[in-house]
């Protein structure tokens, strides 16, 4: 090839790249408020995914965790196939393993809650990861974890305890609202369990994920979505739940499932591309403000006072965590970090 071809390839390599930062650059100027409104839609497709999960009564929970895998894996392959990296880095595999196992069986984890509980209370605990985060960035990677972050997770595990009322701090029975709403829907103690637990296998993920920085996100979503394919499969193959959906409407959901899967998965790295953690963070709580919305649409499910206590004690701390990574990510020499420095401060 004539040297004069490959330069001007080279030249238009580059200005593609350039042309991609511009165009960031532009959007983020003439709406510097796009990163939060691209969270917030993730949010959006998210809270529609746990939806499905409870609708779909017919399919297993993990049969459908499986369908959300496909939407993960697939639009990411041909990424990994453009970018021509190795999918399975070496000094990366064990970590990514133990990222995809601790972020497979979260994801199972929650699908069973938002089956056996009321959509909004299984949305709150499930949210509540970022609280926990610093408690095992403390015990796996060492980072400091000061009053702040122990006074968040003991508001986060009462509003839990509110959220989930145990019998014997509770009792059988817990009042509505008023007399005219519908009673309390009671579920099992595993509904509450499997929502506890993926919150913690959640927080490991994001632990990880801090590990696995310098990989693209396409190797991990890939490892991700393979991994957790297979992984799903077998589990659904075991409890002899695996096949096909039912012709009709339950096959379309499944596909919706899929695709939202993959939108609010896209909308949400988009968004962390535009804005920093902490803001995104906040943005993300929407999901349990659509959450409690669709527990009453579609369920016809009305919170009691218990709940929605534990959810403002559980989205105040999830908040409070992500203004305080905003604050933290903010130049020392800023008004705004002066303003907020209780935050910043351990």
């Amino acid at each position: 090839m004539p040297e004069h071809l490959e330069l001007q390839q080279l030249v238009d390599g580059g200005s593609l790249r350039h042309s991609r930062r511009r165009l960031m650059s532009f959007f983020r100027c003439s709406c510097p408020y796009l990163g939060i409104l691209l969270a917030t839609l993730s949010s959006l497709f998210f809270s529609l995914c746990s939806v499905i999960v409870k609708g779909l009564v017919d399919i297993n929970p993990m049969e459908l965790a499986s369908f959300r895998f496909v939407g993960v894996l697939l639009p990411t392959i041909p990424i990994v196939i453009h970018r021509q990296t190795p999918i399975f880095p070496e000094g990366k595999r064990i970590i990514l393993l133990c990222r995809c196992f601790v972020g497979t069986t979260g994801l199972m984890l929650s699908f069973y809650a938002f089956r056996h509980m009321p959509l909004a209370d299984a949305s709150v605990i499930i949210f509540s990861t970022p609280v926990f985060v610093a408690i095992f960035a403390r015990l796996f990677l060492k980072e400091p974890c000061g009053t702040f972050n122990i006074i968040t997770v003991l508001l986060t595990l009462l509003g839990v305890v509110l959220i989930t009322r145990p019998p014997a701090i509770f009792g059988d029975t817990v009042p509505s609202l008023t007399d005219d709403q519908m009673p309390d829907t009671n579920y099992d103690l595993w509904g509450p369990v499997a929502a506890l637990s993926s919150t913690l296998f959640g927080a490991n993920a994001y632990v990880l994920l801090r590990a696995l920085k310098g990989l693209h996100f396409s190797v991990i979503m890939t490892n991700f979505g393979a991994f957790g394919l297979i992984y799903t499969a077998i589990v659904s193959w075991t409890i002899g739940s695996l096949c096909l959906p039912s012709c009709g409407t339950d096959r379309l959901l499944v596909v919706a499932l899929a695709l939202f899967s993959f939108l609010g998965q896209i909308l949400l790295t988009l968004s962390l591309q535009m804005e920093q953690a902490g803001p995104v963070a906040i943005a993300r709580s929407a999901d349990i403000v659509f959450a409690f919305f669709w527990q009453v649409i579609f369920f016809h499910e009305v919170p009691n006072f218990y709940s929605i206590l534990g959810a403002l004690l559980v989205i105040s701390c999830v908040i409070l965590t992500g203004l305080r990574k905003w604050v933290q990510a903010l130049p020392r020499d800023s008004s705004k970090r002066q303003r907020f420095k209780w935050l910043a401060t351990e």
